[in-house]
Formats: C-alpha cells, sequence, structure tokens
C-alpha cells in the first residue's frame, strides 16, 4: 500500500528537516502559495472527503466552513495533541517520527483559514515529540516556509507549542481552549461553537493532529488520489491504528481506511498472542463500545464500524483473548474516566463514581442481580452529561452489557470472577 503518513519514517530516528524536503516535503505549501486561493485550498479538503482522527470523525472541511469570513478581529487555529485516552497513541508515533508534516499541514490549514496565528496543545508527557515539534518549526521559521511572508509570499503565520498540564478532559475542545486562556479546563456551552465564539473570543478550529497532517498530501496529490487511498466508497486515506493488548506485534500502523478488523489483526499485527482465540476488541480507544469476533470481517472505517455498534474513534485497537475478564476491563477503564471527570456536572461527577463501585462489587463476587438494572440505568442517565466524557465513558460498559451479559450474570451467581484462578 501506499503510505502517507508514514512515508518518512525512519526505523531508528526522526526524519530530519532535510530529508523531509528532499522526499517532497513542503511542496505543497508552495504549491498553495503560488497558485491556489484559500478558498481552493479549503475546496480541496472538503472534496477528499477527510474526516476529523481524534475521533468524531466530523467532516474536517464542512468543519472549516463553519469559520465566519465577515467577522473582525483575530481567527484562530489550534492543534489538539493533548492524547491521553487509553489504548490510543498514534499522534504520538508521528510526532516522534516526524513532526513536519503536521507542522506543513498546519500552515496550510492557516493560509485557508485566514489565521495568523496557530497553537499546538500537546500533552506534557510527549517529551519527545515536543522537541521534535521545537525544532521543526525553528527550522520552518529559519528556511522562510514559517514566519513572516512564507516562501516570499504575502501570507505570515506563526505556530507556538503549548505544553498541557495532563487533564483528559483538556481534549474536549472547549475545554482544551479554556486551558489556553489559563481557566479552569471545564467545556464551555454549545452553541456558540468555537468555530465562532472560540479562543479569546475569536473564530476557532479545533483539529487532531493525524487529522492536520494529512493535509500536505490531498494538497499536492488531490481530492481524488486521496480517495483512492481507501478500500472502499465509505471512507477516504489512511488511517494510524495504534493496536495493543492480546496481539503478538503492538504497534502503531498505517492502512487504508476500510480495512477489515481481522486483517489488522492477522497481518501487521501478526495474530494473537500465543495462539490464543480472539475474544473481543475495543476499535477506538477507551471510550468506545467492544467488537466480538462476529465483527472480524468489518471494514475499519467510520460509518460502518458506527452500523457494527460501535465507533472508529481514534484508531487506538485494544484486543482482549478468551479467558480475560472483560469485566475487570470494563471496570479498569471506568476507573480512569472516573478520576479524570472534571466534575463540573452532576451526572459525570457522581454517575462515574457510582458504576465503578458497582462494577467493583461484581468483579469482586459481591454483585446482586439488582446491578445490571443499575448500570443500564446509568448509562442512560450519563448521557444528560455536560459534555461528552461521561458518554464515551460509558461505551465500553454498554458494549459488555449488549455482548457478554453472561460473564456479567456469571460473576454474579458464583460469587467471585470466574477467570481468576
Amino acid at each position: 500500500m501506499e503510505l502517507l503518513l508514514f512515508k518518512h519514517n525512519r526505523p531508528d530516528r526522526p526524519v530530519t528537516f532535510a530529508e523531509y524536503r528532499d522526499e517532497g516535503g513542503f511542496q505543497a505549501l508552495q504549491k498553495a502559495l503560488s497558485g491556489m486561493s484559500p478558498g481552493d485550498v479549503q475546496q480541496t479538503v472538503m472534496d477528499s472527503g477527510l474526516r476529523g482522527r481524534g475521533g468524531a470523525g466530523f467532516p474536517t472541511g464542512k468543519k472549516w466552513s463553519f469559520v465566519p469570513r465577515d467577522l473582525p478581529g483575530p481567527r484562530w487555529l489550534i492543534c489538539n495533541c493533548d492524547e491521553m485516552e487509553p489504548g490510543t497513541y498514534k499522534d504520538r508515533a508521528l510526532l516522534e517520527h516526524n513532526p513536519y508534516s503536521l507542522i506543513e499541514g498546519m500552515t496550510l490549514a492557516c493560509y485557508a483559514l485566514g489565521v495568523r496565528h496557530a497553537f499546538i496543545f500537546i500533552r506534557k508527557g510527549y517529551e519527545q515529540a515536543a522537541r521534535n515539534l521545537s525544532l521543526a518549526i525553528a527550522e520552518a521559521k529559519e528556511a522562510g516556509l514559517l514566519g513572516e511572508r512564507i516562501c516570499g509570499s504575502e501570507f505570515s503565520t506563526d505556530i507556538d507549542l503549548h505544553l498541557s498540564a495532563g487533564r483528559y478532559i483538556c481534549g474536549e475542545e472547549t475545554a482544551l481552549i479554556n486551558a489556553l486562556e489559563g481557566k479552569r479546563p471545564n467545556p464551555r456551552s454549545k452553541p456558540p461553537f468555537p468555530a465562532v465564539k472560540g479562543l479569546w473570543n475569536g473564530p476557532t478550529v479545533v483539529n487532531n493532529v493525524e487529522t492536520l497532517a494529512n493535509i500536505p498530501a490531498i494538497i499536492a496529490n488531490g481530492a481524488a488520489w486521496f480517495k483512492g487511498l481507501a478500500l472502499n466508497s465509505e471512507g477516504a486515506g489512511t488511517k494510524l491504528f495504534c493496536v495493543s493488548g492480546a496481539v503478538a506485534n503492538r504497534a502503531c500502523f498505517e492502512l487504508p481506511i476500510g480495512t477489515p478488523l481481522g486483517e489488522i489483526i492477522d497481518g501487521p499485527c501478526g495474530g494473537m498472542r500465543g495462539g490464543k482465540k480472539f475474544k473481543a476488541c475495543i476499535p477506538g480507544g477507551a471510550s468506545t463500545q467492544f467488537l466480538t469476533a462476529e465483527h472480524l470481517q468489518v471494514p475499519m472505517d467510520f460509518d460502518t464500524v458506527a452500523k457494527a455498534g460501535s465507533r472508529l474513534g481514534s484508531g487506538g485497537i485494544i484486543v482482549f483473548e478468551e479467558g480475560q475478564c472483560l469485566v475487570a476491563a470494563t471496570l479498569n477503564l471506568i476507573t480512569f474516566f472516573a478520576r479524570e471527570s472534571c466534575g463540573w456536572c452532576t451526572p459525570c461527577r457522581e454517575g462515574l463514581p457510582f458504576v465503578k463501585e458497582i462494577l467493583h462489587r461484581i468483579e469482586a463476587g459481591r454483585g446482586e442481580q439488582r446491578d445490571l438494572g443499575l448500570l443500564r440505568e446509568h448509562i442512560k442517565y450519563l448521557s444528560y452529561s455536560f459534555c461528552a466524557l461521561a458518554p464515551g465513558a460509558m461505551a465500553p460498559l454498554e458494549g459488555l452489557l449488549t455482548h457478554f451479559e453472561d460473564e456479567v450474570r456469571e460473576h454474579i451467581v458464583k460469587g467471585s470472577c470466574p477467570f481468576k484462578a
């Protein structure tokens, strides 16, 4: 297959600025500034079918189109690299090997949106990625590819790197905006949406690292080329899948959108660890529902995975083998979400610890039949939370009760976890 995001990767070190340029880097930026209007760039991204790679899968060009052209004052672009969801490490894998695609993609996005200043909001623990980005920004400025009068054009823009304080809630775009403004990172009420009123009350677009890193290849090769990389008509481009859990080869892979789940596991992942049998997986990071062995032929694109009852999300695939307890796995995920709640709204602040306590009782052998009803009630109650954190936290629980209710009941009836020796 044709690599797009990992095209420039070296096996043991980051690609250098000179190597990236020798392999076609920043040619898309030069092409755009010399022969395309901002509207042309935006339309090309719209036509490409690129969808947000951070989890929601919203069409990128459509998101850009929400920014009003007639509002006075500055507008802003923020790259969301606050990658903290369990099972997801694709942005780190990308930036530790090649930060330049992101810098070029952000500069192109700034040109399309009329942005003079952009920010990268990065997880504090991503030290190597942050060092790579700082160097890449400095090198791009020195080469005239960032800053004033880029490539000798009339267009100027700059990029700053901002380290997160380390809270999962900052991945929610309005909480991220509050954090950048120096405020407590609580989500904001929407509407108004950030595209109209975001950072410092100006129009703001928040895009994921992987999303923005796709832009240079789209501008260089065209929308039709990008669509043609996918294996089916439901998707476009490639996707980074970071696979962990019970597989032989745990790593981050770039594969065409639409690659079946089973082919990912049996192909680059080398099959199941120790020849064990596949039981289930979480396909898109911790806030997605379980898929089972019945879903191994499902093409991994946004719409088809949604029809199967889950979400493609971030592409963080966590694989479980026969003999692993999914009650314990779900408890582990709920514990994370309960800890990371910002506490702003009652359903999330009170509901997540309560769900955690119920699952803990069941796993410890103290569960009751009524606990199943309580869990289902809380899946509904937590959907009324202020932002998407609590509903996302309920996704693995909903998948557990949909596909593995018998396993939960067995814990309750036996009064112990059936998978513990």
